[in-house]
């Protein structure tokens, strides 16, 4: 029997969720009303009360935060290196200068030890990421940001079902801006959620959110500042209400995959390979995503024909990120190759594997076969 393709994530998205959305649609009512209003009233439950506004993305939402901040112009923001690059375009977008720290090779996020140094009497803010699901350690990152008065805007893109110490990811921190794009632990289709420190905070995210626009009564309509189109459907909302529920056992089964994974790999001799494996965290981390690097010097062909040669066997695989920094916009700004060689060589060789909680067990012991044997194959004599 012919093995069906194996992607690197396909959302699991249940009948009762999908009838749900047909009610939607056959309501009339699909753009924002009474499931994003229910959707964002959730997610204020789940982070532990504290207000949350829904959003089409989970970039805007960081945008969002840093306006609500009131940095502009003339302000710094530190961030990582490695990361989608919707995580600095967002600093860009609001007429500030990203800075780049680079990552600890260890954990793949932003060096802590390294950020100090990144401050300047400009900095505002930090933007650090959650990579993979497994959080910065907060407790760190708070303690920099209050010694210098900044403002913390978490990208935590990756990481709704994560913890830090018992807490909820959400559940504590200044800005957490979450996104529910379809390859994320949960899913609207498209969308993202912004947590902040209070209601005043909410109004002015409702204000960027669509347009600047205030209403009050039937007829009344006020702009106060440029506002931009944000705002989330029912249509999404009535997703995003349908996968709530299963948040823990996404996880569960997420991490049940992610130790099989470690397992089979250690049995393999990965580090005898070269194989660079993920922190094997499962207290905090929601495992969004399983990544091995990939060890460059003992191999014979680049990243991109060891995943030609996955794909061949019917493995999909991602790469999640390249260096930011080395983007032809970034370098045009002045960054250059060689400044953050921890990310850059990160960014040359990460492999996102499969991992999904549809997946079955023997989906994770033909991943690890097929790609050790592949690294065997391409090996340098």
């Amino acid at each position: 029997m012919t093995r069906a393709y194996l992607p690197f994530t396909r959302p699991s998205i249940d009948e009762a969720t999908i009838e749900g959305v047909a009610e939607v649609l056959r309501s009339g009512w699909i753009t924002s009303g009474p499931k994003v209003k229910a959707f964002e009233q959730a997610l204020s439950e789940y982070c532990g009360n504290r207000p949350v506004r829904a959003f089409n993305s989970g970039t805007c939402t960081m945008e969002i935060a840093l306006r609500i901040a009131g940095i502009g112009t003339g302000d710094e923001v530190i961030t990582t290196p490695l990361s989608w690059v919707a995580t600095s375009n967002v600093v860009l977008g609001v007429g500030a200068t990203p800075v780049f720290v680079d990552i600890d090779p260890v954990t793949r996020n932003i060096d802590l030890t390294r950020l100090e140094a990144a401050i300047t009497p400009a900095t505002r803010a930090i933007i650090p990421v959650d990579l993979a699901g497994l959080p910065v350690d907060r407790k760190r990152l708070y303690e920099l940001a209050g010694r210098y008065k900044l403002r913390v805007v978490e990208d935590a893109a990756q990481s709704f079902g994560s913890h830090w110490n018992g807490e909820r990811i959400g559940a504590i921190g200044d800005f957490v801006s979450f996104s529910f794009h379809a390859n994320k632990n949960i899913t609207t289709i498209e969308g993202g959620c912004l947590v902040m420190s209070d209601e005043a905070e909410a109004r002015l995210a409702e204000q960027y959110r669509l347009q600047g626009v205030v209403r009050s009564g039937f007829d009344g309509m006020q702009v106060e500042l440029v506002g931009g189109k944000f705002n989330l459907t029912d249509v999404a909302a009535r997703v995003g209400l349908g996968q709530l529920p299963h948040v823990v056992s996404f996880s569960e089964r997420r991490a049940a995959l992610a130790r099989r994974y470690l397992d089979l790999f250690e049995k393999a001799d990965a580090a005898g390979l070269g194989l660079g494996l993920p922190v094997a965290d499962f207290s905090n981390s929601n495992w969004h995503m399983f990544q091995v690097v990939l060890p460059e010097a003992r191999l014979s062909v680049a990243r991109a024909d060891i995943m030609a040669q996955l794909h061949e066997a019917g493995i999909g695989t991602g790469v999640h990120y390249p260096a930011i920094h080395l983007f032809a916009l970034y370098q045009r700004l002045g960054w250059q190759a060689g400044s953050f060689p921890v990310a850059e060589y990160t960014g040359r060789n990460i492999l996102t594997l499969p991992l999904f909680p549809a997946m079955q067990d023997a989906d994770v012991d033909f991943v690890v076969e097929t790609l050790i044997s592949i690294l065997l194959r391409n090996s340098r004599s």
